[in-house]
């Protein structure tokens, strides 16, 4: 018979299956560690962000409508007068959909390689 790459011991291949099972345990410890780590930074991210934005005196307006100078757009004299509604800032604020997946679909039939 000839042994083949793979072709282990009964005694080597419970080695080899206890250092892959001490290996994966050893993994998932780091791994859980590294989470919690993670969790810990983004818990005090976030404590800090609602600490400044709860703090008058660091954000005075914490509201857009509360801004004077939205205020002053939308006022009856302003430039968006007829409201956040209107046809005058739906036409300047907002953002239309065009398909461009035809073009995509041209670049690669080219060979042009896109990164996303």
């Amino acid at each position: 018979m000839k042994k083949g790459r793979w072709d282990l011991s009964r005694r080597s291949f419970i080695k080899v299956a206890g250092l892959s099972c001490g290996y994966a345990l050893v993994g998932a410890r780091m791994a859980r560690e590294s989470v919690a780590a993670v969790l810990d930074l983004v818990g005090l991210r976030q404590q800090s962000v609602y600490g400044a934005d709860a703090n008058p005196k660091i954000y005075a307006l914490r509201k857009s409508q509360e801004n004077p100078m939205v205020k002053k757009l939308y006022a009856k004299d302003g430039f968006l007068a007829e409201g956040p509604c209107g046809h005058h800032s739906h036409t300047l604020l907002h953002t239309h959909y065009k398909d461009k997946s035809m073009f995509i679909k041209a670049l690669k039939k080219k060979g042009i390689e896109l990164a996303m």
